[in-house]
């Protein structure tokens, strides 16, 4: 097995965020899947219409997209959740897009259940999407064990694909109310990522700064900085020099939000001048 990887040095970094082109892209799931497992269940995964809307993606110019997993998904069927992915990577590299692939999220729904999803509810942002593990699940150690293998498993099959860009740990951890709670799954996670040492960089995106122990740990485990930022154009532009100190790559893995005055006509330009990769959430259009 591979000796236990470290973090990323920022050299190793930056000569890593080198090779490719200026990213861009944005936070996917098919517009027929209210939520992750709905994507990746064997019964409702839809290569046709993946390949129909990476194709979209290709011709304005998108090279990368987030993407979340469920463990839900692994466990109802790990070999064929794997084969899922192979082909979502393949539909992917058709297109020249490099994913980056999400595991843990604290944000919405707390629970989640195999089989037939909800439909959607009209008007109401991200109605169906899902927590994972979820809560109480996510702050239980007994389920860690569990988790372990999932991620491991995972990244064990993966971890050397070429066509996957990075590795996103943990979307929002501390989100819903959870707060430090989620800090033993958290450092249990990146501890199970750095056994595994893929070859590709792990990250865990910063989105609040009133979390300072949470924000401490992400960046100190962070090969390349991600984070949120919801703001308009001169509130984000601080954010980025800000994080610039750390001396890694930044990509920004969510933002856009028109209340906020954060548009793709003024954060584009930005992320164009400093050099930050740029993986809208689309999701937020309607905000």
């Amino acid at each position: 097995s591979a000796a236990t990887g470290t973090v990323w040095s920022a050299e190793k970094a930056n000569q890593w965020y080198a090779e490719p082109k200026w990213l861009t892209g944005a936070n996917y799931i098919p517009a027929n899947a209210i939520n992750q497992l709905e994507m990746w269940q064997a019964d409702t995964f839809s290569p046709e219409l993946i390949d129909k809307e990476l194709g979209w993606a290709q011709q304005i110019g998108f090279n990368t997209m987030r993407v979340f997993l469920h463990s839900q998904a692994w466990n109802q069927d790990a070999e064929g959740f794997k084969k899922r992915i192979d082909q979502f990577l393949t539909i992917s590299q058709k297109h020249g897009i490099q994913p980056m692939f999400v595991f843990f999220d604290d944000c919405w729904n707390k629970t989640s259940t195999p089989g037939k999803q909800p439909a959607p509810k009209t008007g109401v942002h991200n109605s169906g999407w899902l927590q994972d593990p979820g809560d109480p699940n996510s702050k239980e150690t007994a389920n860690f064990p569990a988790l372990e293998k999932y991620v491991k498993d995972i990244l064990t099959r993966f971890g050397k694909d070429k066509r996957i860009l990075m590795w996103d740990l943990y979307n929002e951890p501390g989100n819903s109310g959870k707060l430090e709670s989620t800090i033993p799954l958290l450092t249990a996670e990146i501890k199970w990522a750095r056994e595994v040492n893929p070859e590709q960089p792990i990250t865990i995106g910063l989105w609040d700064w009133n979390y300072e122990k949470l924000n401490a740990i992400q960046i100190a485990n962070s090969d390349v900085i991600t984070y949120h930022n919801y703001e308009e154009p001169q509130w984000h532009e601080r954010t980025i020099n800000l994080l610039k100190a750390q001396g890694k790559p930044l990509i920004c893995t969510e933002y856009m939000a028109r209340t906020r005055n954060s548009r793709f006509s003024n954060i584009l330009p930005l992320f164009k001048k400093e050099n930050v990769g740029d993986c809208r959430d689309s999701n937020n259009q309607g905000y």
